[in-house]
């Protein structure tokens, strides 16, 4: 594919998509796609799994596969730097020499400008000092190494040694470090590809207040929806159609583009969904009146009467017109009826919903109720009671031991010590890691076979949730990715309609739609939840309790507390 460069080397400049297409041996990604990214607009990329987000970023960077087909041109600034899933630097590689890299090219072009100033004399000299400037200056080169300083100081690198292996780092620190050499080069156009993975919220709001200022043209893809509220003046849509049409991959891509971030985003697929509601609702009666014009018969030309004696000579002298009449509006009413079924939108897929039963026992009441729990080496809690029908949200850092109270709480996992008590009939768990019993059975046989404990009356059909599409029924769940997968397990809590319910971070792998539809379905939600979560959208519009569980470290698991805190 053409990679254009801009008509400068590297001042600010627009990132210019036109025509894309991205297919792969097995699938076609991306089709037609036009886009336009200015200096000073920062796009968020966002879609169902699938649509072909991180596809689109190493297009633009010029940085696909060789099995990728792409036809279409890319034109963008030469400064163009795509901050990926997984930070560039080799394993071997040290902390202080990822960070000279960075600042190298910044030294070079501040030295440039020095030594062609000192030959402004020569008009041979002008045209070049001129674009050495330029270049200079759209990195802001002067300034780097104070800012590579900082960034390492409020990305929390500091207490990194310097001579540390990349490969010995953790996975937010590695992030880290990309982000501060990504800070420190300050490119003319940045694409970031799950920016905030790995970070906690101290280094997202250092990433947030960065990308505002960076003058270039941004395009990211995240599934963090706080920063593409605080951070997007656009978001585009790369769902393959709009909410009326077919299935993913059907049809091109559609590219559709909305002022604003997250927030106005959410407020226009609402209204979408309310107007395509209404016109299937307007669509479907008009269905029925017309089938109920095809069958037209002869009294509903001369209705409104009883039989006369002489209508058998009316029907000697007209019947032949009536007859006639009803044939052509009939004809009529099949030939509209005809259009109306072909141009007809699918009906809109049921909002998720748990349905909740009561907890044992009848009413109120207690559901959990712990006391000095333990396990060894994860979790130690005090105590903790959840009341019949409370939302409860359990906070933490990595390794506070969320997933492990879940895990205990679902009898998944056994306690080394405690009282733990669960009073419910029903429980389910979503864990973050979707457990298949047998990945050569179908989705459809999975889903049969998780459910065969359940009433048969009471489980939904999977095709009536809408949360995998019917042609991956058929297919073995082991082949599902991690996206499908979450979302068999999610089909697989809904149908158990249980009345105790445990989410381990419900949002992760899922697209953004189907996550804020799961959170309307709580926040709705009459049975007693218990979320464990990092996901700070959700956390910031969570209206019921919450208990954050305090990290501790003990080297052999020496007395240490983790006590909840409302």
């Amino acid at each position: 594919m053409p990679r254009v460069p801009s008509s400068t080397a590297s001042a600010l400049a627009p990132v210019v998509v036109r025509d894309l297409s991205v297919s792969f041996p097995d699938r076609e990604v991306l089709r037609d796609v036009d886009l336009v990214a200015q200096p000073g607009r920062r796009l968020g990329l966002v879609g169902e799994n699938g649509a072909g987000k991180s596809t689109l970023l190493r297009a633009v960077a010029g940085r696909l596969p060789a099995r990728a087909a792409v036809r279409g041109t890319v034109e963008s600034p030469s400064g163009l730097v795509l901050l990926g899933q997984e930070p560039p630097f080799p394993d071997a590689a040290t902390v202080d020499e990822v960070l000279a890299s960075a600042l190298r090219p910044l030294h070079e072009a501040v030295a440039a400008v020095e030594t062609l100033a000192a030959r402004l004399d020569d008009e041979r000299t002008a045209d070049r000092y001129a674009l050495a400037l330029e270049h200079a200056t759209a990195h802001d080169a002067w300034d780097a190494d104070r800012r590579a300083r900082l960034a390492a100081e409020r990305l929390g690198l500091g207490s990194v040694a310097g001579h540390r292996r990349v490969g010995s780092l953790s996975g937010g620190e590695r992030t880290r470090l990309a982000l501060a050499a990504v800070m420190t080069t300050r490119p003319t156009a940045l694409l970031l590809d799950e920016p905030t993975n790995h970070l906690d919220d101290d280094a997202t709001s250092v990433l947030t207040a960065f990308l505002r200022d960076l003058p270039g043209p941004v395009l990211l893809a995240s599934h963090d929806r706080v920063l593409l509220d605080d951070v997007c003046t656009d978001l585009v849509d790369l769902d393959p159609t709009a909410s009326t049409a077919g299935a993913p991959g059907e049809g091109g891509t559609s590219v559709r583009r909305f002022g604003g971030g997250w927030s106005a985003y959410v407020e226009h697929r609402l209204a979408e969904r309310r107007r395509w509601e209404e016109t299937w609702i307007a669509q479907t009666e008009e269905v029925a009146r017309l089938r109920a014009a095809a069958q037209v018969g002869t009294g509903a030309v001369a209705h409104g009467r009883g039989p006369r004696d002489n209508d058998k000579f009316v029907h000697a002298f007209k019947g032949a017109r009536v007859e006639q009449t009803v044939a052509r509006r009939r004809r009529d009413a099949e030939r509209r009826l005809a259009v109306a079924l072909r141009e007809q939108v699918p009906k809109p897929p049921r909002p998720l919903t748990f349905a909740g039963l009561a907890p044992s026992g009848g009413g109120g009441g207690g559901v959990v109720r712990v006391r000095a729990l333990a396990v060894q080496g994860r979790l130690r809690l005090d105590g903790l009671d959840v009341e019949a029908g409370e939302h409860l949200l359990v906070t933490g850092s990595n390794g506070a031991g969320k997933s492990t109270l879940l895990g205990v709480l679902a009898g998944r996992l056994t306690p080394t010590s405690g009282e733990v008590a669960v009073r419910a009939r029903r429980v389910a768990e979503l864990p973050q890691d979707v457990v298949l019993p047998d990945p050569r059975l179908s989705v459809q046989a999975t889903y049969a076979r998780g459910t065969r404990h359940l009433p048969p009356a009471s489980v939904p059909p999977l095709a009536d949730l809408g949360l995998l599409h019917p042609r991956d029924h058929a297919r073995p769940a082991g082949a599902l990715s991690v996206g499908q997968r979450r979302r068999l397990g999610l089909a697989l809590v809904v149908a158990a309609a249980p009345d105790l319910l445990l989410l381990d971070e419900p949002t992760n792998h899922l697209s953004l739609a189907l996550a804020g539809e799961l959170e309307e379905a709580l926040e709705s939600s009459g049975g007693t939840v218990l979320v464990a979560s990092h996901d700070r959208w959700l956390r910031r519009r969570w209206t019921g309790r919450e208990v954050r569980l305090q990290s501790w470290a003990t080297p052999d698991d020496r007395p240490g507390r983790r006590v909840p805190e409302d």
